[in-house]
Parts: structure tokens; sequence; C-alpha cells
């Protein structure tokens, strides 16, 4: 059976990838990548704060990709961008590849401008993260509730300790 976690991250991005096909302004919010942070939300264990650096570092990552891909300047820009983003990862010790994969969207999905890419990432990853969030909350609370009223788990923790 899923858990509300997997639930959670399914429908979200069941709604990310209608809405990137239903409005084409919003196409760019569904990239592969974002399955790729979803599961590596997923299956980590992360304070808030680690979730937001990762997600700083996404950000930040397609900000580099878009202005060196928008530069015009070829297989150096590439270059460029897979050197600058490997180094930011290492440097504030970004443990999770997706982000060197959200640098090179640019060079697939050729962004209008340097901050559409950016922005779509922000805001799905953000979106991510609330979800997970309130997601973890509503698992916690049916976790006490059921703990609460649930003589049988009550009598065998009870019985254990």
């Amino acid at each position: 059976m899923m858990d509300i976690r997997t639930a959670a991250i399914v429908l979200y991005l069941l709604l990310i990838y209608w809405l990137s096909l239903s409005v084409p302004a919003l196409k760019t919010l569904f990239f592969p990548t974002l399955g790729a942070f979803s599961y590596l939300f997923l299956s980590r264990t992360f304070k808030l704060k680690e979730l937001l650096k990762l997600v700083t570092g996404a950000g930040a990552a397609s900000l580099i990709g878009s202005l060196f891909f928008l530069s015009h300047t070829g297989v150096l820009a590439f270059l460029l961008t897979a050197a600058c983003t490997i180094t930011m990862i290492r440097r504030y010790h970004l443990n999770a590849p997706p982000i060197l994969a959200v640098a090179l969207i640019p060079y697939f999905s050729h962004p209008a401008g340097w901050w559409n890419l950016t922005l779509a990432v922000l805001s799905s990853l953000i979106g991510l993260v609330v979800i997970l969030g309130l997601f973890e909350m509503l698992a916690s609370a049916m976790q006490r509730r059921k703990a609460k009223y649930d003589p049988v788990q009550t009598t065998d923790s009870a019985a254990a300790g």
C-alpha cells in the first residue's frame, strides 16, 4: 500500500504535469528532474533547513544554466554551466545530484528569458516542500490519533517498554 507521502508526491507531480499541459505559460513548471527531487525528498529524511538549502541550490543552478545558455557561447557555455554548478554543489555540500540536471535544462528547453526556468524550478520545488510538509503533519496527526484510540497498540507499547 502507498504511504501518505508517496501519494502526496504522485498527486503533486500529476497536478504540475496537468498545469503545464493546460496553461501554456506554465509549461516550464514541469521538468523531469522534479521527479528526481520528489524521490530524493521522499527517500531521505531532511530537516526543513536542509530542504530549503537544496531548493535554493537548485534555483541557483537553474539561474547559472539559463544565464550561460542565453550568453550564446555554445559549448563553452555548457562547459561553464557544468563546472560552476559542480563547484557550487561541492562548496555548499548540496548532496543532491538532480541539482546538476536542473542546471542543464536550458540546453534542451531553450527558455525565452533568464528568469523563466529559475522561477519555474523554485515554484515547483517550494510547492513540493510545502506539500510534503503538510502531508507529513497530516500523517503525524493520524499516527497520534491512532495511538490515542487504539488500545491494542497502547497495550503492546507498554508491554514492550
